[in-house]
C-alpha cells in the first residue's frame, strides 16, 4: 500500500510541541476531575413544564359554587394571555384548579408572572372570605422533595411536632436545601367555643364575641409624651397572655350584670381539627418533605442531611422516636454515578486487554487512555452548557464510552502500520497516518452522531429532557476527537515501538523502573485525596504492563504471528469466494432478503413500544378514593384496613419482618393524591398507603414486582372505595399515556357519555390497560336553605349576613392572633362542637343586623 505524505496540520503541531500537550493533557485531567467532583449531581435534568396552575381552596363550598365562583372568574382573565395553548379547570368539593398550558416557546417566568397579574385582576370578583389568596404554581421539578424524613414513636404529635420543627430548623440551614415542609403535624390554635343556648338566653352574638375579642386583643400606639426633656413612646399592651385570660373579658351584659366570654363559651388552647393523618408502620408519624435549591448537589444535601439525622438520633431526640429516611432520590443517583466509573474503568480494561492482543501493551494503553481523558473533557465543558450530571446525562456517557475509542483506534493502529514498516521515523509516521485516516474518521464520527441530532430539536417537555442526550453524546464524541488527534499522536510518537518478536532479553529496564514508580506515587496520590476508582485504575495499569512484559508477551506473539493471519487469511479467502462470477449478486439479493424480512418479521410480532421501561418497583403506591364529602377519619378507617392488608401481603403484618421492605407509610387527605399538582391541600376524601422496598442490591435477587400484583389483588374488593395500585413512574413527570376527553354543552349528558364509554372500554378488557379510572367526581351531598327574602328584608338582613353567619359556626372565622415568644396563632370562633352538626340548632343561629 502507498503511504499518503500529506499530514494534518493540527496533529503536526501537536508534535513538534509536545510539552504543551502533555500540560494540556494534565490540566484537562486535573480540571476534569475536579469539575465532575462539584457539578450538581441530581435524579433528573430540571425541565420546564409550560404548565402553570392556579390552586384555590374554599372550604365548604360545593363544586357548582367552586366552579361558578372562582374557576370562571380566573379562566375569564387568563384566556386573554398571549402564548396560552389550552386552560383547563376542575372544580371539586372546596377546591378550584385552573391549568394553563402554554407553548413550549414561552418563557415560563414570564408566563408566570401574566397569570399571577390576572388573578390579581379576578381577586375583586372571587369570594371575599377565602381563607387564603389563590396559589399559582409552576410545575418544577426542583420543587418535588428530594428525601422524605420521617419522625414517628409512641408519642402524640404535639410532641413530635416539637422535635420536627427543631430538626427543619438544622436542615434549612444547610445551603443546599430552600425549604422543609413539615407534614402530618397539628397546628395550635385558640379556640373559642360558643353554647349557642347560652348565647341566646345572653342576648350575645357571635358578631359581639368577635369584636369584643378584636378590640381588647391588641396593641395600640397612643403617641409620644415629652417627660423631663426625653421624647417617650406611649402604648397600649392590651394583647391576650393566656386562653383563660381571654375567657375573662366581658362580652354583653343582661339586667345591670356582666356576661362574661367563660359565661357562654368555652376558650382553650388546643390545635386546630386535624385534617389529615399519616402513620409508619402503624406508628403516628410527622413527615419532612426536604426542598432542595435548583442546581445544588443532591448527593452533597443528602450526606448534610443525613449526618444531621444522625446527630439528632444521638444527642437530642429522646428514647422511642424513630427517624427513617424515605424516598431519597440521592440513593439512585449515586448508584448512576458509581455504575458510570465502572464502567469507565471495565471499559479502560476491557479495551486495553482486547487491544493488546493486535496492537501490543503500548499502543492499547493509549488508545484505552481516550476514555478518560473524553470523559474529562465533556466534564469541562458541562458548566458552560449548564447540565449536572443527572439520569439522561450519565446515560449519555454510558452510551458513548464503547464508541470514544474508535477514532483512537483507527488512528493509532494506522500509525503503528506505517511505522512498522520501518520507511518512516516514528514522530513522521504519526504525523502521516493522522493526515491518512482524518476524513474518514471525521465522517465515521459524523455518521454516528447524525442519528442523535434530531433528538436536540424535539419539541415539548419530552424534547426539553431529552434534549440533554444527544448534546452530551456530541460533546463526548468531539472530545475523543480531540483525543485521537492531538493527544494520541503525541503519545505514540513518544512511546510507540516496532514489533518485536524476540523476548528472551525481558529485563527491568531502567524505563520499565521509572514508569513504576510514576504510575505508583500517582496511585497514593488519588488514594489519599480518596479518588479510589483512579487510583484502583492507576494500580491496574501497573499490573497489566508488568503481566504483559513478564508472561503475556509470548502470548500476545503467538497471538499476532500465528493465529490473527489465519484468520485474516480465512477471511480473505471468504471475501475472494462472495467476489467471483454471479456471486456478488447473491450476496445482494440476500441481503435485500433479509431486509425486507426483518420488516416483515417486525410487523408481525410487534414489538411492544415503551418509552421508559419499568423494572422491579421501587415504591408500591395503593390510592384509596372514597365519594366525595366523605370524613377524613371515615377516609382514614378506611386507609387502615388498605394498610393492613398491605402490611400482611409484603410480609409485614402480624409481627413478621420481611427483609426487603423498608417502611409503610399512609397518608389521610394531605399528600395523598395521586396528582401531585394538588400540593399540601387537604383532600378528606382520599387516601395512600406506600410500601418503600430497600435498594435494589439488598433484596438478594427476590423480584419486588410479585408485591405489585399481590397488592392490586388483595384491595379491589373493598366495599364503598376505589383503590388503585402503581408503582413509581420512572423518566419524567409526565400526565397518563392515553386521556379521552369529554365535553358537551348539557352536563347530564356528558355523565352518562363518560360513563357509558368506560363501561365499554372495561368490558373490551384491553391488554395493557389497567384500572381504567374517570376523573369525573360526583357533587358532594347538600343542604340547601332557601331565605324568606321577604322576612330577612323586613328584619334589614341580608343573604350574605346569613351566610357568614352559618359558615362561622359551622367552619370557624380566624378573628384575632395569640402571639407567644415563638409564633402567632389563630383564635378561632365557632359554636360549640356538639352544635354545629345539629341543623336544628343551626337553623335557630341568632343574626344580628348593625
Amino acid at each position: 500500500m502507498q503511504d499518503s505524505n500529506q499530514e494534518f496540520k493540527p496533529t503536526s503541531w501537536s508534535i513538534d510541541n509536545k510539552v504543551s500537550i502533555y500540560v494540556a493533557t494534565i490540566i484537562i485531567c486535573l480540571a476534569g476531575i475536579f469539575t465532575y467532583n462539584n457539578l450538581p449531581k441530581e435524579n433528573f435534568p430540571e425541565v420546564v413544564f409550560p404548565q402553570i396552575y392556579v390552586a384555590t381552596v374554599y372550604p365548604g363550598a360545593a363544586p357548582t359554587d367552586i366552579e361558578n365562583l372562582i374557576s370562571k372568574e380566573i379562566e375569564k382573565e387568563v384566556k386573554s394571555i398571549s402564548g396560552v395553548k389550552k386552560i383547563k379547570s376542575n372544580s371539586v368539593q372546596d377546591f378550584s384548579n385552573v391549568i394553563v398550558d402554554f407553548e413550549t416557546d414561552v418563557a415560563i417566568d414570564k408566563a408566570k408572572q401574566e397569570v399571577q397579574d390576572a388573578v390579581d385582576r379576578a381577586k375583586a370578583n372571587l369570594p371575599t372570605d377565602l381563607p387564603n389568596d389563590p396559589q399559582v404554581i409552576e410545575i418544577d421539578i426542583s420543587e418535588l422533595p428530594i428525601m422524605n424524613v420521617n419522625l414517628s414513636g409512641d408519642y402524640d404529635l404535639q410532641t413530635l411536632k416539637r422535635y420536627a420543627e427543631q430538626m427543619q430548623d438544622a436542615i434549612e440551614g444547610v445551603r443546599e436545601i430552600r425549604r422543609v415542609d413539615i407534614i402530618g403535624a397539628l397546628d395550635r390554635e385558640i379556640q373559642v367555643n360558643v353554647d349557642l343556648f347560652k348565647a341566646a338566653l345572653a342576648g350575645v352574638s357571635l358578631d359581639d364575641i368577635e369584636m369584643a375579642i378584636k378590640y381588647e386583643n391588641l396593641i395600640v400606639s397612643a403617641g409620644q409624651l415629652s417627660v423631663d426633656g426625653m421624647k417617650r413612646s406611649l402604648s397600649i399592651n392590651g394583647e391576650f397572655q393566656s386562653a383563660e385570660q381571654m375567657s375573662n373579658i366581658v362580652v354583653g351584659s343582661i339586667k345591670g350584670g356582666k356576661i362574661y366570654l367563660k359565661d357562654i363559651a368555652e376558650v382553650i388552647d388546643s390545635h386546630k381539627e386535624q385534617e389529615s393523618f399519616a402513620r409508619l408502620d402503624g406508628k403516628n408519624v410527622i413527615t419532612l418533605n426536604v426542598i432542595k435549591r435548583s442546581g445544588e448537589n443532591l448527593i452533597i444535601a443528602s450526606d448534610q442531611i443525613n449526618a444531621i439525622v444522625a446527630n439528632f438520633e444521638e444527642n437530642i431526640l429522646p428514647p422511642g422516636v424513630k427517624v427513617t429516611i424515605t424516598a431519597d432520590q440521592s440513593d439512585s443517583t449515586r448508584l448512576t454515578l458509581h455504575d458510570l466509573i465502572n464502567t469507565i474503568i471495565i471499559g479502560f480494561i476491557l479495551v486495553t486487554i482486547i487491544l493488546m492482543f493486535f496492537m501490543g501493551a503500548t499502543n492499547a494503553i493509549f488508545v484505552a487512555m481516550s476514555v478518560p481523558i473524553s470523559a474529562f473533557m465533556a466534564f469541562l465543558i458541562f458548566p458552560t452548557l449548564g447540565f449536572t450530571l443527572n439520569l439522561m446525562t450519565l446515560f449519555s456517557f454510558l452510551l458513548a464510552l464503547g464508541i470514544v475509542v474508535d477514532d483512537a483506534i483507527v488512528v493509532i493502529e494506522n500509525t503503528h502500520r506505517i511505522f512498522d514498516n520501518g520507511k518512516v521515523p516514528i514522530r513522521k509516521a504519526a504525523k502521516i497516518a493522522a493526515g491518512e485516516v482524518f476524513l474518514p474518521v471525521l465522517s465515521g464520527t459524523m455518521v454516528v452522531l447524525a442519528p442523535f441530532v434530531p433528538l436536540a430539536f424535539w419539541p415539548g417537555v419530552i424534547g426539553n429532557f431529552m434534549f440533554y442526550l444527544p448534546i452530551t453524546l456530541i460533546v463526548a464524541l468531539l472530545a475523543s476527537l480531540v483525543v485521537a488527534y492531538i493527544m494520541n499522536p503525541v503519545f505514540a510518537a513518544d512511546f510507540m515501538k516496532p514489533h518485536e518478536h524476540d523476548h528472551s532479553k525481558v529485563k527491568f529496564t531502567k524505563g520499565y523502573k521509572i514508569t513504576a514508580v510514576v504510575f505508583l506515587a500517582l496511585a497514593a496520590i488519588w488514594y489519599i485525596m480518596g479518588i479510589y476508582g483512579l487510583g484502583n485504575l492507576t494500580v491496574f495499569l501497573i499490573l497489566l504492563i508488568t503481566l504483559q512484559r513478564f508472561v503475556m508477551n509470548e502470548v500476545i506473539s503467538n497471538f499476532q504471528m500465528k493465529f490473527w493471519p489465519k484468520v485474516q487469511n480465512g477471511y480473505m479467502k471468504m471475501i475472494s469466494w462472495c467476489l467471483e462470477s454471479w456471486r456478488p449478486y447473491g450476496v445482494i439479493a440476500g441481503i435485500i432478503f433479509l431486509f425486507i424480512f426483518s420488516i416483515i418479521f417486525t410487523g408481525i410480532r410487534q414489538p411492544p413500544v415503551v418509552f421508559f421501561p419499568q423494572g422491579d418497583p421501587n415504591f408500591v403506591y395503593a390510592y384509596i378514593t372514597l365519594p366525595i364529602g366523605t370524613d377524613q377519619r371515615v377516609t382514614d378507617s378506611i386507609t387502615q384496613i388498605v394498610e393492613k392488608r398491605v402490611a400482611e401481603v409484603v410480609g409485614e403484618g402480624n409481627g413478621k419482618d420481611n427483609p426487603i421492605v423498608e417502611s409503610i407509610i399512609s397518608n389521610v387527605a394531605v399528600g395523598a393524591a395521586e396528582d401531585q399538582t394538588s400540593g399540601n391541600n387537604a383532600q378528606p376524601h382520599l387516601g395512600k398507603v406506600t410500601v418503600a422496598f430497600v435498594d435494589f442490591a439488598k433484596r438478594d435477587g427476590q423480584s419486588t414486582r410479585v408485591f405489585l400484583d399481590k397488592v392490586r389483588e388483595e384491595v379491589k374488593s373493598i366495599p364503598g372505595a376505589e383503590v388503585s395500585v402503581n408503582q413509581e413512574a420512572n423518566g419524567p413527570p409526565t400526565g397518563k399515556p392515553i386521556n379521552i376527553e369529554i365535553s358537551a354543552d348539557n352536563f347530564d349528558v356528558l355523565v352518562a357519555t363518560s360513563n357509558n364509554l368506560k363501561r365499554y372500554l372495561d368490558s373490551l378488557q384491553i391488554p395493557g390497560i389497567e384500572e381504567l379510572k374517570s376523573d369525573f367526581q360526583s357533587d358532594k351531598p347538600e343542604i340547601v336553605i332557601n331565605i324568606d327574602r321577604e322576612k330577612a328584608n323586613r328584619e334589614g338582613i341580608s343573604t350574605g349576613q346569613i351566610g357568614g353567619a352559618l359558615r362561622t359556626a359551622i367552619y370557624g372565622k380566624e378573628i384575632s392572633k395569640f402571639r407567644d415568644e415563638n409564633d402567632d396563632y389563630d383564635v378561632t370562633l365557632r359554636i360549640a362542637k356538639d352544635q354545629r352538626n345539629d341543623i336544628n340548632t343551626l337553623m335557630n343561629l341568632p343574626i344580628t343586623y348593625r
